[in-house]
């Protein structure tokens, strides 16, 4: 009875979490999804009854170059990010609060500006005639008629600008748990700064580098306002496509079916990877 009445406790508990999720996740999704079977109206809404046809549309070879920029340009984003984040997070858990506040603050202080006006920051910066470029030219590191702007290179800096926090705190949430005399038993066996470093703190923060590296590629692989602030042309990734099918093209049901596929590739790895570890704890138990 004790049990149950705990169980049932945790229920209500959790209730207006997965109330919030069914609402605003699971409905729209379902309501995305639902639309793309549905025929586009002349008028930019949807029409009436069900088709097949948009989801034939998916198979234009047109998306193949769009889809692999999406994918590469998101994974690239997330292994950079989380290189740089597991050494930060590793030093932010061991220095003093008074130090570890200061470093928190900074990773926070991007999210109080905007996020376009960031971009927008950017943009500036990599501008032909802004600061960065006639810094390296003045350095010799580029030449005077070198663009880095409207390139993929300039796409990825800036996504891993805008994911790097994303990163940093779930695995300093993960560091800050992490009991470093483990670290001081490894070096007393024999091991050294980097075996104790990749053998030990990087396998005890597991959980905080899966979730940054979901958290990062799933912000990353939705991203249009990026690639169209400060890529090119040939720069496009499947957001800038669901955003022009929506505001350029009036077609819904397109929009929907490629936000419907992206919302699919992104969560069947994760279902992947959740049940692969469900197996893993069962096997080790």
């Amino acid at each position: 009875m004790i049990s149950g009445s705990r169980g049932s406790k945790q229920w209500l508990l959790t209730l207006p979490s997965l109330a919030w999720l069914g609402v605003f996740f699971v409905i729209p999704s379902i309501l995305v999804v639902l639309t793309a079977f549905r025929p586009a109206d002349l008028h930019g809404g949807v029409g009436a009854g069900w088709t097949m046809a948009t989801i034939h549309e998916l198979r234009d070879p047109a998306y193949l170059p769009i889809l692999w920029r999406t994918v590469w340009l998101s994974g690239v984003t997330t292994l950079v990010c989380l290189v740089l984040a597991v050494p930060m997070t590793f030093q932010m858990a061991r220095v003093g609060p008074r130090m570890r506040q200061w470093l928190l603050l900074l990773v926070i202080i991007p999210f109080l500006s905007n996020f376009l006006i960031r971009i927008f920051a950017w943009k500036s910066l990599l501008h032909p005639e802004g600061p960065l470029t006639r810094l390296l030219v003045w350095l010799h590191f580029i030449s005077e008629d070198a663009m880095l702007l409207n390139n993929v290179g300039a796409v990825l800096l800036v996504l891993i600008y805008t994911q790097l926090p994303f990163a940093i705190l779930p695995l300093y949430a993960a560091a800050e748990k992490f009991d470093f005399a483990l670290l001081d038993a490894a070096r007393d066996l024999g091991a050294g700064p980097w075996r104790s470093f990749s053998k030990v703190f990087v396998p005890g923060v597991r959980r905080g580098l899966v979730s940054a590296a979901v958290m990062v590629f799933v912000c990353s692989v939705g991203q249009y306002v990026i690639p169209q602030m400060v890529g090119g042309a040939s720069d496009e990734m499947l957001g800038n496509k669901i955003a022009q099918r929506v505001f350029s093209d009036r077609n819904l049901p397109h929009a929907s079916a490629l936000a419907g596929g992206l919302m699919l590739a992104v969560l069947v790895p994760m279902l992947v990877v959740s049940i692969w570890q469900r197996f893993g704890r069962k096997e080790a138990s």
